[in-house]
């Protein structure tokens, strides 16, 4: 059944300049570099990860946490030290990888969980000055190394963990108690002292790297104690960075410079204030002997978009072994990225998010800046599309000139804009064997209709329940569950109306389908898609149950999708796409997708 009515709507949002308004004036450089260099190296290394021919205890297979996961006494965990090769060991080397792979600041692991120092500390007699001969400083050799070839230079430092002293907090304190006052005095002998030799004796230090994974209030340590560690920084370090695993959030002390993520976890959404994802090529943060999950160029190249594309950084771990060299899976990966980076470089330093959702187009990921008298946007095309037509759905204004950033003479791509849409001519060969990078140059930021759904690349819209328009926090979209074989939907039992919002670049017919599973013996639920010219009608059918995985007792909903018939689009513009859902008596229908052809 049709019934014809005219929807014909256009929207244009006006969006201000865009900057990271939550940035502070020591952080600037930071926000600009996006990309960096962890180094987890210490007595572990020498380990790699088995102790007396037995792996690590624990699946996680962090070799770092070697020394408390399989309980050696402090004297035979100092022992590895006798594997180091010390004349091979450089860390100019390790500064000038960083370099090659597009990096601009490392940052060092000066004491880990096990507290032993890479530096020659007076405090205490558990670094490297007093087991090395000749003595070695790490610090202060990286440090020195950095500085040579402009490179930030940052520190971690484990404050909340320190498994050598006899009050530092080690996770067995849960059953073995020591009071407050005496982790204090851990924090005063070993901590604040410490800190002020990191701080006074190696120059400019660009961030201190703090490893508190969890709220100081679920731990011993105080806030007290961490405002006296982050006062000591100010004073002896005005412009250093602290990280928010200091233990204190952001949101309690607007004073922390930079919010640090979960290990290896990327950004889901846009933030105005600098943020960092602390990665892994693999999976141990110390070299690991067995360790061999490496990621693939292009997963870390995206992950370093897309953290770009929502204004953070990403710092890629190095695990060096016990003479310094790096796993060639690990140093390749990162030549590669920098190699990537001296060509697409534009597309990241400086860059930040740009006002589009970044689930939008289904391509890849869109960075932005203000550069040489012209906004660009930079889209980053993960997925070059067969038909060479790039979508862009949401930019109202017409580009300037579209080239691609790896063409020296800029040559102009062919496009044709109409309203928010820029369909974007692309050359027959990728042009990059990782991620190509389309540029779109304005005159100045553009403006943007909001809550498009986007074009995808084989030329449909998916409306979803993550693209719904307007405020729709009342429904819950269930999560993919038995392992992906039940798909994300949303579960209606009462009526319900559901509104999208596309752009039509090329007015006719178009097909359309739904998706959805229905557990009701009989019609207990009407479907009614209006838009423009255009209304269908649709009793929801049965459509019964399907098995996941065979002989596992795998039985889940079986989601099927219908053709619902045509829909009439007289003109281009912008169009709602409104799905009424009536729930009659005690009906349910789980929806999943209209697909718009």
């Amino acid at each position: 059944m049709k019934k014809l009515f005219l929807l014909f709507l256009i929207t244009i949002s006006s969006t201000s300049i865009f900057s990271q308004s939550q940035t502070n004036e020591r952080a600037r450089w930071f926000t600009d570099s996006r990309f960096g260099m962890f180094i987890h190296w210490g007595v572990y290394s020498g380990a790699e990860g088995y102790w007396k021919g037995e792996k690590l205890r624990n699946d996680n297979d962090y070799a770092e946490w070697i020394y408390y996961r399989n309980r050696i006494g402090k004297e035979e965990y100092l022992e590895l030290l006798e594997r180091f090769n010390w004349d091979d060991i450089n860390p100019e080397d390790w500064v000038l990888l960083a370099k090659k792979s597009g990096m601009k600041y490392v940052t060092l692991t000066a004491k880990h969980h096990d507290g032993f120092g890479l530096w020659d500390s007076n405090i205490g007699n558990y670094d490297l000055g007093n087991y090395t001969q000749p003595k070695r400083d790490i610090v202060k050799e990286l440090a020195d190394a950095c500085k040579k070839h402009g490179l930030k230079l940052g520190l971690y430092y484990s404050h909340w963990v320190d498994w050598e002293h006899e009050f530092g907090w080690d996770h067995t304190r849960e059953i073995y108690k020591i009071t407050p006052e005496q982790y204090d005095q851990y924090w005063q002998e070993k901590v604040i002292p410490q800190m002020r030799e990191l701080l006074t004796n190696y120059g400019e230090i660009g961030m201190i790297w703090f490893d508190m994974w969890i709220h100081h209030s679920k731990t011993i340590v105080t806030k007290k104690q961490l405002l006296q560690l982050k006062s000591l920084i100010r004073e002896l370090q005005p412009n250093c960075l602290v990280n928010s695993r200091l233990g204190l959030s952001i949101e309690e002390d607007p004073d922390i410079d930079f919010k640090t993520l979960g290990d290896n976890q990327l950004g889901s959404k846009k933030e105005d204030f600098p943020w960092q994802s602390p990665a892994t090529v693999a999976h141990s943060w110390g070299f690991h002997s067995t360790d061999s999950e490496w990621k693939s160029t292009t997963t870390l190249l995206k992950s370093l978009i897309n953290n770009v594309s929502l204004n953070g950084n990403f710092m890629l771990n190095i695990g060096p072994r016990a003479d310094g060299t790096v796993p060639y899976e690990i140093s390749e990966r990162m030549i590669e990225m920098g190699k990537w980076l001296q060509v697409n470089g534009e597309s990241i330093y400086g860059a930040e998010a740009f006002d589009l959702d970044k689930n939008q187009h289904d391509w890849g990921r869109i960075t932005s800046k203000n550069e040489d008298g012209a906004f660009k946007v930079f889209l980053h095309v993960y997925n070059w599309p067969l038909n060479k037509k790039l979508n862009l759905t949401g930019i109202s204004e017409k580009p300037q000139k579209v080239y691609i950033i790896s063409d020296k003479q800029k040559t102009t791509l062919t496009f044709n804009h109409s309203g928010p849409f820029t369909e974007i001519q692309l050359p027959a060969l990728q042009p990059d064997p990782y991620i190509p990078v389309v540029v779109a140059e304005y005159s100045k930021k553009p403006q943007i209709i909001e809550n498009l759904v986007a074009k995808t690349v084989d030329k449909g819209y998916s409306l979803t329940p993550k693209n719904l328009l307007g405020n729709n926090d009342q429904l819950e979209v269930k999560r993919k569950s038995y392992k992906g074989t039940t798909p994300e939907h949303i579960t209606v039992n009462k009526t319900t109306n559901l509104k999208w919002k596309i752009y039509v670049d090329t007015p006719g017919e178009k097909s359309l389908d739904i998706s959805y599973s229905c557990q009701n013996k009989e019609s207990l639920v009407n479907l009614r898609i209006k838009t423009a010219n255009s209304e269908l009608t649709h009793s929801t059918k049965p459509t019964g149950k399907t098995i996941g995985e065979p002989n596992q007792d795998w039985v889940i909903d079986n989601f099927k999708s219908f053709n619902l018939g045509n829909i009439e689009f007289t003109q281009t513009g912008v169009y709602v796409i409104d799905l009424n859902i009536e729930i009659v008596e005690s009906g349910e229908v789980k929806f999943q997708w209209i697909w718009i052809e």
